[in-house]
């Protein structure tokens, strides 16, 4: 920042935002004017150099480095120990694997979403529970807003420019969670995808916003999966015809009852695969099933994930017997786990 931005930031809140939006660098809310002594005071959350280079930033390519993702977490109002968390998840979004472009430029509503995962979601206070996936904790609003940002200044993913998604999504603010791991009867994400219990992740999705899953009734595991099956069967999600890895994001209550069974979430992944199925003569009238090959050809129910594993499965939330799922790009874009460093 030049010193006359630096005083126009300190000295008047309103003209500063101002000119972030003209030159296109804010989301459209207030932000924390990126001093450099504010910068200086967010490196010190991370032992990494301010010049190491994470990578190009899809799609404008921009070469994201330490110091640039600390002064997108400074706008966003994250706190040193909030950096390695982001870090952590920039460097997942990189992963070739990932696909950054495709989940920046594409006219679907997708973001990343942030899983964290292990000690640190207790150590910074990110929400598992209750509103997870809404506002009123800081940990989860600045980090998921820190990576919006980053996107947008060093990816260049400017809405109507670049990203070109057709209405947007709110999860385009913020999109960061922690497990719930404590009221899981399961093994959390970050165990299954190979880290041990005492590390700490995050893993990245490239997800829409969570849609509702609403079984008050159900008190057995079949009238929960029931219920589950159902309401994956969706035309009009992209998993529906391009797959990929769409995220379940069980309620604590629902999981409750479908573990008491003795369904481990391999079980649950299975029944979603056999259960969670399009009738041919729907799904082909649709105009999404001009678009991709049909591996499933010879079948009269047409799965909406490639095979069980595909689904990824985490406990989430409060007690009240909701949980949600979250469709993805497709399968051209994988889900990725990064350890955070201590």
């Amino acid at each position: 920042m030049t010193a006359e931005l630096i005083e126009l930031a300190e000295a008047d809140q309103e003209r500063f935002d101002d000119y972030l939006e003209e030159m296109g660098w804010g989301d459209g809310l207030p932000a924390v004017a990126p001093t450099p002594q504010r910068v200086e005071a967010m490196l010190a959350g991370t032992g990494r150099s301010a010049g190491d280079e994470l990578g190009a930033m899809a799609p404008r390519q921009g070469v994201a480095t330490v110091e640039h993702v600390a002064i997108n977490a400074v706008m966003a109002g994250c706190r040193p120990p909030h950096l390695p968390v982001i870090l952590a998840a920039i460097e997942a979004v990189l992963d070739p694997g990932f696909n950054l472009f495709a989940v920046q430029a594409t006219t679907h509503p997708c973001a990343p979403l942030l899983i964290v995962n292990g000690p640190i979601t207790a150590e910074l206070g990110i929400n598992a529970r209750y509103g997870a996936f809404g506002p009123g904790v800081r940990a989860n609003a600045t980090i998921g807003r820190a990576m919006r940002f980053a996107l947008l200044n060093i990816g260049g993913a400017a809405p109507g420019v670049l990203d070109r998604s057709t209405q947007g999504a709110p999860s385009k603010y913020s999109f960061c969670v922690a497990e719930n791991e404590v009221e899981s009867p399961w093994d959390p994400l970050h165990v299954e995808r190979g880290f041990g219990p005492e590390e700490s992740t995050v893993t990245v999705v490239g997800c829409e916003g969570p849609h509702n899953i609403n079984d008050h009734v159900s008190a057995e595991a079949d009238g929960v999966l029931a219920t589950v099956a159902g309401s994956l069967a969706n035309m009009g999600s992209n998993n529906a015809y391009l797959h990929g890895g769409p995220v379940l994001a069980f309620g604590p209550e629902h999981a409750a009852i479908v573990a008491a069974a003795g369904h481990s979430k391999d079980d649950v992944r299975r029944h979603v695969f056999e259960e969670a199925r399009i009738p041919r003569q729907i799904w082909e009238r649709g105009g999404m099933a001009k678009m991709t090959d049909d591996p499933f050809a010879d079948q009269q129910l047409v799965p909406i994930i490639s095979r069980p594993d595909d689904l990824i499965v985490i406990v989430l939330g409060g007690f009240g017997r909701h949980s949600s799922w979250l469709p993805t790009f497709g399968g051209s874009t994988e889900a990725v786990t990064r350890a955070i460093e201590a």
